[in-house]
């Protein structure tokens, strides 16, 4: 390019001498030095008229040849042509890829929704139109808010917290269930994915009414099964000493069953009814020392230390039943799995969040690898272990659905061998003010 402007420049040094020496020859050097700048102009300028109609060509459908032109001026059409090409090429490439994309999505029984930063409708796919109703020549550039009326979504889509999926009834068919997934990316752009659920929802409330109804059909055989043995087991002198054993571990084993079926209810009424409408206020000091004093009763042969540590008098809002059952689940756990004379420390403090209550222990910790699954039903970290402690693997599934319903969640933290921390983060909404 420098080279160019070199050849350019000589160009103009050379016409400019040659002018300067016919205006001395002529006598006219002043003329003859404007009418040859007027001529080097006048050739600038059609050049420039040349490029200006050629760009103007290359932006409309029918595109003209590439000018005709020596020096820089050849140099500037090719450079823009070359350009112009390139660019071509990389807009094809992208039409491609999008046309691809919309065509693999079109077939997808998943319905995709691209929503702009002022929350209208900007492409969706066909399943859009069998999921939610929408129209292609109607709904384009409509608000996604005026097309899908449910509250529940109005909330979710404008709260711009997506982390869960939201659950509701098809805009056109309520006995249809859809799942909304929304993602942000952009500047404000969202992407939404709606998915039919209806078949796992059905399946989800079959699960729950057969767990339901199994485990209050057992509970009444196994409580008369229990009865007999501890009869038994109290007139044990007039057996043989052969069935003492035997008569022992069928009555552990009956006690063990009795405590899975007393779980299986209770989970089974945390996931089909609703927190009371009455809640309870809760004093969490009051709460925490109770529970402790619980522990030390019914592990009073293990000698372990509990400590309350307490930042200050706190109150939730919230069934007392429930959080006393998800606080004593993980003070019982921490007691069972820590060696004797372990410390075990139940504390409560207020975060930028809301309030934490964690339950923290000194024993035999936790694996990393098992940590995301111990909320699981029937989870066992150690087969073994968890039989010899009598626990049922529903503790901590309980201990997550009571969080849940109260808008809180469980955080683990845990190491082999130095001991674990359940920690349960309460929304600053559960929080209440302190009595006077």
């Amino acid at each position: 390019m420098l080279r160019d402007w070199r050849s350019e420049l000589n160009r103009f040094l050379m016409l400019s001498a040659a002018a300067f020496v016919i205006g001395l020859l002529a006598g006219q050097l002043t003329l003859v030095l404007l009418l040859a700048a007027l001529g080097y102009l006048a050739h600038t300028v059609y050049h420039l008229y040349r490029l200006y109609t050629w760009l103007d060509h290359l932006s409309s459908a029918t595109q003209g040849e590439l000018p005709e032109a020596t020096g820089i001026w050849g140099n500037i059409f090719e450079g823009i042509f070359r350009l112009q090409r390139r660019e071509r090429e990389a807009a094809n490439y992208l039409k491609n890829i999008l046309n691809k994309a919309q065509e693999s999505s079109a077939v997808l029984e998943m319905a995709v929704v691209m929503i702009n930063h002022k929350g209208t409708l900007e492409w969706w796919n066909r399943a859009a139109e069998k999921l939610l109703g929408f129209r292609a020549g109607d709904d384009r550039q409509q608000p996604v808010t005026n097309l899908l009326r449910e509250p529940r979504f109005f909330e979710y889509f404008e709260s711009g917290i997506y982390n869960e999926p939201l659950k509701i009834s098809s805009p056109i068919n309520k006995s249809v269930v859809l799942e909304f997934q929304i993602t942000s990316f952009g500047e404000g752009d969202r992407l939404m994915l709606v998915r039919d659920i209806t078949q796992m929802h059905k399946l989800e409330l079959m699960r729950k009414d057969f767990v339901g109804n199994v485990s209050h059909e057992l509970r009444t055989p196994i409580t008369v099964i229990n009865g007999y043995l501890e009869a038994l087991l109290d007139n044990k002198d007039s057996f043989p000493p052969r069935w003492s054993k035997p008569l022992e571990q069928m009555s552990q084993q009956c006690q063990r069953m009795e405590s899975i079926v007393r779980d299986l209810l209770a989970l089974s009424q945390l996931e089909t009814q609703s927190l009371p409408k009455q809640l309870d206020r809760i004093d969490v000091s009051g709460l925490l020392r109770e529970i402790g004093n619980e522990a030390s009763q019914v592990f009073a042969v293990k000698g372990h230390e509990y400590r309350i540590e307490l930042e200050g008098d706190y109150a939730l809002q919230g069934s007392m039943s429930e959080l006393y059952s998800a606080i004593s689940n993980l003070t019982f756990n921490a007691a069972k799995y820590t060696p004797d004379h372990g410390v075990i420390t139940l504390k409560a403090s207020l975060t930028a969040t809301g309030l934490d209550i964690e339950v923290q222990d000194n024993g035999v910790g936790i694996d990393e690898q098992h940590i995301p699954r111990l909320t699981e039903r029937f989870y066992r970290v150690d087969v073994s272990r968890s039989t010899e402690t009598g626990g049922t693997g529903l503790g901590l599934a309980i201990v997550k659905h009571v969080l849940v319903r109260h808008g809180a969640r469980l955080e683990t933290l845990s190491q082999v061998g130095k001991g674990s921390r359940f920690i349960c983060h309460f929304p600053q909404e559960r929080l209440l003010p302190a009595a006077s």
